[in-house]
């Protein structure tokens, strides 16, 4: 009897995730096929891709859709929950993986997610609607799949999460050298292969306190027993410490597309012998220290914002996307970025109000009001502070 092909569809198949993740799928002709991918709006990198892969599903963001031949257009919505996929690989960045998500998970799909502002927008929403159509999340993220890896076969609950951050590059700088950071000086992350956004985020240290409400949720942490901690090498991917005090961590080359695979093939493990290996007769030295929160003043804004709760982590995110894209585009300084977060999140506020169905959080349409009008008044506040 001949193994069952798991297909596939990716959804920001033309960003870094996203190609990674087709790099998983060339290896594996036999085990998985993709019949949809959607992208933004790089066109030529999608044409590329489904005259590789043959999808007969479609999507590009905005008008113009170009002809490729067998194949149908249709949005990332209905994509997500066709009969003929069987995992839907969430890896667009933004509010974009939100509603696919949702779509995915009310279908009952088994939903691999790389999108952080999916779970740090709608967290408690996504989570409980999973449990209620009986749909699988599995964490793509390098720090979520460690987690993910390490309670597997555990039986008790975790004592606490280490969430591990290389730190990015400019971990050790002073608040002056900060203040003369430029986007292209962002851009050069130290260890990882990633898109413009997240590699700015992981330079602010956005991105570990949006993993932390990730984690929260995932894995229904309560916030004392999630800890961030600065690890250079990043071969750590995370640690869990367990009740008798023992901890578990998994370790591997700083490389995506060893998470991607863990669950693209879940339950089992595939050797790929592409993939790097840890080089275990050169002298090794594993360093870990406590971020400084006060000269990355983000990871304290997304911690606060999670804690909080209701929309305060979907005006964290949009505040931020907005940040990060006046950065790059040279209209605000680097350090700039925190400031207009912080000032976002007190003027939108956060409603965490009971829910007309009973149940506590925000709903998903009060979530999308939140992101709209914060985008509004992020641009407001920028005009006051650009450079």
């Amino acid at each position: 009897m001949g193994r069952k092909v798991k297909r596939l569809a990716v959804l920001g198949s033309t960003g870094s995730i996203g190609r990674q993740t087709l790099d998983v799928v060339r290896a594996f002709p036999d085990r998985l096929k993709v019949v949809g991918l959607a992208a933004g709006r790089n066109r030529r990198a999608l044409e590329q891709q489904a005259g590789e892969f043959g999808p007969e599903w479609l999507y590009l963001e905005g008008a113009g859709r170009p002809e490729q031949d067998g194949c149908k257009w249709i949005s990332m919505e209905e994509m997500a929950c066709l009969p003929e996929v069987d995992m839907v690989v969430v890896a667009t960045a933004g509010r974009a993986g939100l509603l696919p998500t949702l779509s995915a998970i009310r279908a009952g799909k088994t939903v691999a997610l790389a999108n952080k502002e999916v779970l740090v927008m709608a967290g408690e929403l996504v989570m409980a609607e999973a449990l209620q159509w009986g749909a699988r999340l599995l964490p793509l993220d390098s720090e979520h799949s460690a987690i993910w890896q390490c309670l597997r076969g555990e039986k008790g609950e975790a004592a606490r999460v280490l969430l591990t951050a290389s730190g990015g590059p400019f971990r050790n700088l002073s608040a002056k050298e900060l203040s003369r950071v430029t986007a292209a000086d962002a851009l050069k992350h130290p260890v990882w292969e990633m898109g413009p956004k997240v590699t700015v985020d992981s330079a602010t240290l956005m991105n570990k306190g949006m993993e932390a409400i990730e984690a929260h949720w995932l894995f229904d942490l309560s916030w004392d027993k999630i800890q961030v901690v600065l690890h250079p090498q990043s071969l750590v991917h995370s640690l869990v410490e367990f009740r008798d005090g023992s901890l578990k961590a998994q370790m591997g080359a700083p490389d995506m597309r060893l998470p991607i695979q863990y669950a693209l093939s879940y339950p089992e493990r595939w050797a790929n012998p592409v993939l790097p290996r840890m080089d275990w007769s050169k002298p090794l030295s594993l360093t870990f220290e406590s971020p400084a929160v006060d000269r990355f003043p983000c990871l304290r804004l997304a911690l606060e914002a999670g804690k909080l709760g209701g929309t305060y982590p979907a005006v964290l995110a949009a505040a931020d996307d907005v940040a990060v894209e006046l950065f790059l585009d040279g209209r605000i300084s680097f350090v700039d970025i925190p400031r207009l977060i912080e000032r976002t999140l007190e003027g939108c506020g956060g409603n965490s109000g009971i829910r007309r169905d009973g149940r506590r959080g925000p709903t998903l349409e009060a979530i999308l009001e939140a992101d709209a009008s914060s985008r509004v008044r992020a641009r407001e506040i920028a005009g006051a502070i650009a450079v």
